[in-house]
């Protein structure tokens, strides 16, 4: 199959986008609105099946584009995975010219450590590090509800 990896925002279908992240382990209750407010708001790289024309892979660089970026929402469809996608998702983030300058790039994984670590991503000092969570009703659907 061939596929391209574009980071052309004309290329995003945040309805299709939408769909593929309510199957993941991170975004499987997120609405709608708050999905295509972040694809606004993100540089997202996006592989595509050449064949269909549909969108089977993305990941998001949260940025300003100077010397921070939080890459997240990675994911290959099903049928996709085992072809390097992933792999060139993030090449093609880590590689866009507006990223040339950044210090830092951060993520948080359940389970593709090693995937990461090929790209030279590494376990931080827990102590450095903060966070907040906000309340699930801030961009989770109710319990049930399907958009």
């Amino acid at each position: 199959m061939a596929y391209t990896i574009t980071t052309d925002p004309a290329r995003i279908d945040a309805v299709a986008i939408h769909a593929m992240l309510r199957e993941t382990y991170w975004s499987s209750r997120i609405r709608r609105e708050v999905v295509e407010e972040a694809l606004r708001n993100s540089l997202v790289a996006l592989a595509i099946d050449d064949q269909a024309g549909a969108i089977v892979g993305l990941a998001r660089a949260v940025t300003d584009y100077a010397t921070f970026a939080w890459l997240c929402d990675v994911f290959v469809a099903e049928p996709h995975r085992g072809r390097g996608l992933s792999k060139r998702l993030l090449h093609a983030l880590e590689s866009h010219p507006r990223l040339r300058t950044l210090r830092r790039w951060c993520l948080a994984t359940r389970d593709a450590h090693g995937l990461y670590a090929q790209f030279g991503y590494q376990p931080v000092d827990a102590q450095r590090w903060m966070e907040k969570r906000m309340p699930p009703e801030a961009w989770q659907e109710p319990e049930g509800v399907r958009t």
